[in-house]
C-alpha cells in the first residue's frame, strides 16, 4: 500500500497489526507521529510496534508520566515519546528527542504539543474514532524519507 493512506481498523487486532506492520518499515532516524483522541488506539498500536522491534513479551507501559522509554530493537534503538503531559515544546528537546533520533528511530504520541517543530522525516498517524465500538480509522500522511514508501500488510 503506497502512502499517503487511509486505512479502517475493525478492531483492537487490526490496530496492532499496523502497529507490527509500522514497525517492519521504520528505519533509523524515523519518526512515527501518532495523534488521535483518548481512548483511540494509540497505545495498542505503539506496544504492537515496540514489540514487533524487541520481543513479543517485551514489557511497554505508556510513558505517560516518565514522557519517555527506550527499547534496545533488533535494528537500532527505539524511543518512545508520550508528550500528553508536556507544559512546553522545548521540554522534549532537553529529554533527547534530537538523540533519540540520532542513534535511532522515535514514536511520537500527541505529536501537536510540539507546536509545529516536528521531524522532518516522520510518518503522521491520526486515527480517528468511527463510533462508539471499536471501529477506528487511521490516516498515514508521508513526510521527509516517508514519501513514496509503501507499507506491505
Amino acid at each position: 500500500m503506497m502512502l499517503p493512506a487511509e486505512i479502517a481498523l475493525e478492531d483492537e487486532a487490526a490496530t496492532a497489526r499496523l502497529g507490527e506492520t509500522l514497525g517492519r518499515a521504520l528505519r533509523a532516524g524515523d519518526a512515527l507521529c501518532l495523534s488521535g483522541p483518548l481512548g483511540a488506539g494509540k497505545s495498542t498500536l505503539a506496544r504492537a510496534l515496540v514489540r514487533s522491534l524487541t520481543t513479543p513479551d517485551e514489557d511497554v507501559p505508556s510513558p505517560t508520566f516518565t514522557l519517555v522509554q527506550f527499547y534496545e530493537a533488533t535494528a537500532f534503538p527505539l524511543a518512545h515519546f508520550d508528550l500528553y503531559r508536556l507544559t512546553s515544546p522545548d521540554e522534549v528537546f532537553e529529554i533527547g528527542l534530537d538523540e533519540a533520533l540520532d542513534d535511532g528511530a522515535v514514536l511520537i504520541e500527541w505529536p501537536e504539543r510540539l507546536e509545529g517543530r516536528l521531524p522532518p522525516d516522520r510518518l503522521d498517524i491520526e486515527i480517528a474514532i468511527e463510533d462508539e465500538g471499536e471501529r477506528r480509522r487511521a490516516r498515514l500522511t508521508p513526510h521527509g524519507a516517508w514519501k513514496g514508501r509503501s507499507l506491505e500488510f
